[in-house]
């Protein structure tokens, strides 16, 4: 039982970017919102706050707004069980009603703590496999991948391949296929066959650069989804969410996308024809970036050719022009793609916080 209040409860007028740093800092994916008596009064949880996103409204509205609409949806009370309660009965709450937190209470109604799935069943494995991209030349990052590819620079002191790869490993992927062409051997040589990592790992050679799609076409077919990662990314992305919020949404293929706000530092004149019919000063404008992360269901293996260049974008388009479900998936947690020099140098400050933090 998670029993530190300070990281799991906020009051009704906490804004939603304060609950979604709470959210990040406890790694639960879930706040509670209390009273001042400490009774629960509802929970927000990380998919909340992606959709809250996705809908484009404001962060710093107050978690109560967000209760609010909650109940308007029709969306059920907080399932609960008491602070006694035994593993076996919270296992069965969590089963009945499909979810992966539980808020405990004591005899007087007061929240006691937080009990999650992760916590019972540790060893859980994730019903998905995983590919890496690693097949990139990281020219922008020249001359540091001279003689690396770019997955194998280090950040901290270790490649940040193996950071990836322990991250898949914590969500409970034990089978994990690396896309190779630029120094593979580098790659291979480091990991060998992935037991000293705690996963198998599988080795996708690349004669000739196929694309961020077209190299899933080698790979061997299963009936699982299939998360798939660039290998110059530096996250803290949940994977188990992302897993739940696809199959919640029916998905064919989801896209982890990232906000990304960019500050005109113009006047903008909004002109119809010669007339003037808005002014707006230094606007901020807000657009949601790909986040080099996917997952797809079995059922688009269809739509990538074999041996040709093809790019998930393309994947992307050809689902939809097949009308097929394409759902983006908002990224909360850290991310960082390290594509240029500036980016790796922040990479490892930011790597050399978190393991300040603890």
């Amino acid at each position: 039982m998670i029993s530190d209040l300070s990281i799991l409860c906020v009051s009704p007028d906490t804004s939603i970017r304060q609950a979604l740093a709470i959210i990040d800092r406890n790694a639960k994916g879930i706040v509670l919102v209390i009273d001042p008596e400490r009774r629960l009064l509802g929970t927000i949880t990380d998919g909340d706050v992606r959709r809250t996103m996705l809908a484009g409204q404001s962060l710093d509205t107050p978690v109560s707004e967000l209760l609010d609409r909650k109940a308007s949806s029709l969306r059920l009370q907080p399932v609960t069980a008491p602070v006694e309660a035994d593993r076996a009965s919270l296992l069965r709450l969590m089963q009945e009603h499909d979810i992966r937190q539980v808020p405990l209470l004591e005899t007087d109604g007061r929240v006691a703590g937080l009990v999650t799935l992760d916590e019972l069943l540790p060893d859980q494995i994730l019903p998905l496999q995983a590919v890496i991209m690693a097949g990139g030349f990281g020219i922008r990052l020249r001359p540091l991948t001279e003689d690396l590819p770019k997955p194998m620079l280090p950040v901290g002191n270790r490649p940040l391949l193996e950071l990836i790869i322990e991250q898949l490993r914590q969500a409970g992927i034990q089978r994990v296929n690396i896309t190779t062409h630029y120094k593979a051997e580098k790659i291979t040589k480091h990991f060998g066959d992935g037991r000293a990592f705690g996963v198998e790992l599988n080795y996708v050679s690349e004669d000739r650069p196929l694309g961020t799609a077209g190299a899933l076409g080698l790979i061997e077919r299963s009936q699982e989804p299939l998360l798939v990662i660039n290998g110059d990314i530096l996250t803290r992305v949940d994977f188990r969410a992302m897993l739940t919020y696809h199959q919640e949404h029916g998905a064919d293929l989801t896209v982890a996308v990232r906000q990304y706000d960019l500050q005109v530092p113009y006047g903008v004149v909004e002109c119809d024809g010669s007339a003037v019919r808005r002014l707006s000063e230094k606007p901020l404008l807000s657009f949601f970036v790909n986040a080099g992360i996917y997952l797809l269901q079995p059922s688009v293996y269809r739509y990538i050719p074999d041996g040709e260049r093809f790019d998930m974008t393309d994947l992307i388009q050809q689902l939809l022009n097949e009308s097929r479900p394409v759902v983006s998936f908002p990224v909360l947690e850290y991310w960082l793609d390290i594509g240029e020099l500036a980016d790796y140098q922040q990479a490892q400050k930011d790597l050399e916080t978190w393991n300040t933090k603890g």
